[in-house]
This record gives structure tokens, C-alpha cells and sequence, in this order.
């Protein structure tokens, strides 16, 4: 399949033309390399996770910098964050120099390359494909395959089998990354736990539940979470407090960056088991919030989303926050409209003075196939 144009690239040219380092993040092999190599192709590559490259890198890292050249791509540079402040003495003393560096994780990465290159690196998140970025013709498929088949330009653009993807991917997760960001000392519950956390997608993080049920401290069940957002599994959403009432609850609520690492970790094995399962409107509400979560990193902005839930239960599941005021979007997984869609919204809109557009976001009334439909109210 040819290249597929994303989203992020205009404001990556645009930012480079100002900083001398552009630090690109996100999860693995949501196409950060091939961005990179696509937007600056006559760039020196070099890819730190090679055992060789790195040992060349460390026995002499301004040799190593001064053979790439004025302008080079590093590629998962996290392994050696200890070159970003010869990065920064480099770029201080030659602003002409460009580099684009990126990273699997925003650990080690995000903390030393803001303190190294703080004024001096623009940061991006490259997530998997937003709908955006996508053709008809690969969005148009029912949308429990499209939820199972999920975003990643392995299984979109190289055509992985879903199942053979997600697999491998989180095989490569665990024996890769978690045990190089963190002393996980028991994979085993670690698994139980992430699978635990797809179980409870689009609902409030309960630490003390996870953490009887993984069988491990409050703690850690805290810490592990701040492992899934590191690595770019996971992410919460936060309630949207306008000081009206002491009624709202002030835990987040976790979402997962794919639907299809998702649907692997519910033991989904086939699109068919979607449509009768019981997590299957908690799937879609996943796509519907990753989706502008998405739209946001790829303008270069941060996330501006939220969801509103009072103690009594009564809750509106997205509060997109605008300059001209609040977008309020219900999600429901039904292919055909109900006005009960609607009940929470419009009880929402008597509350809150600022709000500019409410919509429900539904599946269409065409066999599932109009993903993410749009009703005004």
C-alpha cells in the first residue's frame, strides 16, 4: 500500500523551520520512523536500538554526532538519552544543525530532553491513524472489524492479520518495554492487570478494586498505570469540574490509544464476537474519544476533552473545551438514532450556561458502516 499522508506533518515542517530539534513520541510502530523518513529524506538515519550503533555511539558520542552529518534522524533515542546534551551544546553553538529525534517512550525521553533541549526541541505525539488520515475504502467495512482490526499501519497499510499483530505486539511490549522502563517483578500479574484495565475501558480508575484483583499493592496498581501511559497503551480522561456543584466525581476514566490492542486484550478473536459482546459499546465509546484525542496531537495541541459524571450516576460521556465554549457528545454503539440518546445531554445543557454545539455520536443507519456518525440536538 502506498505511503499514507499523516495528519501531524504540516506542523512538523512548520516547526522546524524554528527549532533545531524536533523530538517525535508515541507508541512502538505507530510510524514515527517512516514519518520521519518520509518528510526528511535526506537525512542521515541511524537507529539506536542497533546494538553495533549504539556501542559506536558510546565509546565516542561527538564522533558519532559528527559523522551523521548537519542533519540527522535518531532514531529511538530513549536507549541513549544520554546524547541529548550533546545535542544541545551542538545545536547552541551551530543553529544551521537539525535533528529529529524520536522515542518509543516518554519516560527517560521526555525528562532529560526537556531539560537538555528545553527552547530548543518541539514535541510531537504520532499515534496510529486517525479516521482523518484514512480512506473510504478502508473505513468503510463493518465497524466491528474496523474496532477489531484497529489503527496501526501494521495491520492498516501492511496488511498484518490482526490477530498475528497484536500478538507479537504485546509479546514485544512486555519483554521490551516494560522491562526496560520499569522492576516489574511479576510479569505474570502484570498481564492479569492490563487485561483487567481493558475490561474496565471508558470507566473510573478504581485502584483499590485492580489492586485486589491483580493481587498486588494500591501502589503499584497506580505505578502500572503510569507504565501503560508512559508507553502509549493507555491514557486517562479527566472529569470536567465548572464549580458548579460539589456533586462530581474526581476520578479520571482510562482509555486505550488502539481499539485493536484493546479487542486483543478482551480475548476478541474474531470481528464476529464484537457484535454480541458485552464491551462492545465500551469499544466504540474507545474510538470515539481516541479519535479526538487524536484529532488534537495531530495539530500539535494537547487533548481538550473530558467527561462529566455526578456521584448520582447521571453522566455525559465527552466535554471538548473550546475558546467559544463547550462541545457536549454522547456515545452510543446503536446503528439507528433514539431520541433517549439525548436524555443526558439535555439535561447538561440546562446546567452549564457555555455550551456551543451537543451532539450523540452513533454508528449510522447504514449495516454499522457510518462509524462515528454525528446527531446535533
Amino acid at each position: 500500500m502506498p505511503y499514507i499522508d499523516r495528519q501531524i506533518s504540516d506542523s512538523i515542517l512548520t516547526a522546524i523551520k524554528y527549532y533545531p530539534a524536533i523530538i517525535m513520541t508515541g507508541p512502538r510502530q505507530s510510524g514515527k520512523t517512516t514519518l520521519a523518513r518520509h518528510l526528511f529524506p535526506d537525512y542521515t538515519f541511524v537507529n539506536i536500538e542497533d546494538l553495533s550503533t549504539r556501542n559506536r555511539a558510546i565509546d565516542d558520542i561527538n564522533g558519532f554526532l559528527d559523522s551523521l552529518g548537519p542533519r540527522a534522524i535518531i532514531d529511538e533515542i530513549q536507549n541513549m538519552p544520554e546524547m541529548l546534551s550533546s545535542i544541545q551544546a551542538r545545536v547552541d553553538n551551530d543553529q544551521s544543525l537539525r535533528y529529529i529525534l524520536t522515542g518509543s517512550n516518554n519516560f527517560s525521553l521526555l525528562h532529560n530532553s526537556m531539560q537538555s533541549l528545553a527552547g530548543r526541541a518541539a514535541l510531537f505525539t504520532v499515534l496510529p491513524f486517525s479516521f482523518k488520515e484514512l480512506s473510504k475504502s478502508i473505513l468503510d467495512i463493518p465497524t466491528s472489524e474496523l474496532m477489531w482490526r484497529g489503527f496501526y499501519p501494521g495491520t492498516v497499510s501492511d496488511l498484518i492479520p490482526p490477530d498475528i499483530f497484536y500478538r507479537n505486539y504485546y509479546g514485544t511490549y512486555i519483554e521490551r518495554d516494560i522491562r526496560a522502563l520499569s522492576q516489574v517483578q511479576h510479569l505474570d500479574k502484570f498481564q492479569l492487570f492490563m487485561r483487567l484495565c481493558a475490561a474496565r475501558v471508558g470507566s473510573e480508575i478504581n485502584l483499590a478494586s485492580l489492586s485486589v484483583e491483580a493481587g498486588v499493592s494500591a501502589p503499584t496498581i497506580s505505578a502500572w498505570i503510569s507504565l501503560l501511559k508512559a508507553s502509549y497503551i493507555a491514557y486517562s480522561l479527566p472529569p470536567y469540574f465548572a464549580n458548579i456543584s460539589k456533586r462530581l466525581t474526581k476520578t479520571p476514566k482510562l482509555y486505550f490509544y488502539d481499539s485493536g490492542l484493546l479487542c486483543y486484550l478482551l480475548g476478541i478473536e474474531q470481528p464476529s464476537q464484537l457484535d454480541t459482546h458485552p464491551l462492545r459499546g465500551a469499544v466504540f465509546e474507545n474510538i470515539a474519544v481516541t479519535e479526538m484525542v487524536k484529532n488534537r496531537y495531530n495539530i500539535a495541541k494537547e487533548p481538550n476533552i473530558y467527561f462529566y459524571r455526578e456521584n448520582s450516576g447521571r453522566e455525559v460521556d465527552i466535554i471538548e473545551e473550546t475558546p467559544d465554549g463547550l462541545n457536549i457528545y454522547e456515545v452510543k454503539a446503536g446503528a439507528t438514532f433514539q431520541t433517549d440518546f439525548t436524555k443526558n445531554i439535555k439535561y447538561l445543557q440546562k446546567l452549564l450556561p457555555n455550551i456551543r454545539t451537543a451532539a450523540v455520536i452513533y454508528n449510522g443507519d447504514t449495516q454499522g458502516k457510518n462509524l462515528l456518525n454525528l446527531r446535533d440536538i
